[in-house]
């Protein structure tokens, strides 16, 4: 897909990262991974992620990345797939032209590793990685790697396959900065952990789409949610926030990485056996299993 189509694919609808299986020893388990992308392409997702953040991408080598986004492709029928990218910039000129090669509908970048860094500096790292591809490339603007709105602008002017702005700061009056600035040369998807919390606040501030990461085990009740986002049906999210949402986000909050080994323990308690979280993540205990099996009960799919 051109950047443009891409563009206009992420933002027609809800997203969603499938998290990436492994066997019990820590190898990619391919064939289980290709039958829940299989399973989660039957739900309507604008677009899946291969290898993103809830797919472990931190874990991952970039051939890994390369493998899990081909695997991803085979069996995602006409559902786009945005391969994850990210660490320094020849780690991450590497994994472009990787997922680009297994062929990736387009890139996330995910923040640089571990240094700080200063505008000019994101700046220069970010146009190198679109540079370096013909996918388009949306910016995850979180942790260490916070664009302002000046330079996501001056992105833009410098990198036509720039064409989305993910963010997982939290920090409204900066992406409303941002929206404003940009208007419709981006897309614009929220990224926060378990982003139904914030969705409606961030729809009002042109972020008409996220990525759900529920939506590995409950796709039906993301997609709902998301409808009645959309829709401003303020009744059925707080139903859904009440009786799901709200105690999962407590869940999850349990323990630190849990946002990504609570997915992990849903896709296994629907049957789809995605394997062990890879260290330092660790896998929630017997207890936080069956309180997460009771919610997704409850929630009916």
């Amino acid at each position: 897909m051109s950047p443009e189509e891409i563009k206009s694919r992420v933002g027609s609808g809800l997203l969603s990262f499938p998290v990436t299986h492994f066997t019990s020893d820590y190898h990619l388990n391919l064939d289980s991974f290709q039958r829940h992308v299989e399973w989660l392409s039957g739900f309507e997702a604008a677009a899946l992620f291969a290898a993103g953040g809830t797919g472990e991408f931190f874990s991952l080598s970039p051939a890994e990345v390369g493998q899990v986004t081909r695997a991803a492709k085979e069996v995602s029928g006409e559902v786009p797939i945005i391969a994850g990218c990210g660490y320094g910039m020849s780690l991450a000129h590497e994994t472009a032209r990787i997922v680009e090669g297994a062929g990736a509908d387009g890139i996330l970048l995910l923040p640089h590793y571990l240094t700080e860094a200063p505008q000019e500096g994101i700046f220069a790292h970010v146009k190198a990685v679109c540079d370096a591809t013909g996918l388009g490339v949306i910016l995850y603007n979180r942790a260490n790697s916070v664009a302002n709105a000046d330079t996501v602008a001056r992105l833009a002017d410098a990198c036509p396959n720039l064409i989305g702005f993910k963010d997982g700061t939290g920090k409204v009056d900066l992406v409303r900065h941002v929206t404003a600035k940009l208007g419709d040369r981006l897309c614009y998807i929220g990224g926060m952990p378990t982003h139904e919390l914030f969705a409606e606040g961030f729809n009002g501030v042109g972020v008409t789409t996220y990525s759900s990461a529920v939506f590995n085990f409950v796709p039906k009740l993301a997609q709902r949610f998301y409808r009645a986002m959309r829709a401003g049906d303020r009744a059925v999210m707080e139903e859904i926030l009440s009786s799901f949402f709200f105690p999962f986000a407590a869940l999850r909050d349990r323990k630190a990485g849990y946002p990504v080994s609570i997915i992990k323990a849903g896709v296994d308690l629907v049957g789809y056996g995605p394997g062990p979280v890879r260290p330092p993540l660790i896998d929630l205990d017997g207890e936080e299993r069956e309180i997460l099996r009771q919610l997704i009960a409850a929630a009916g799919g």
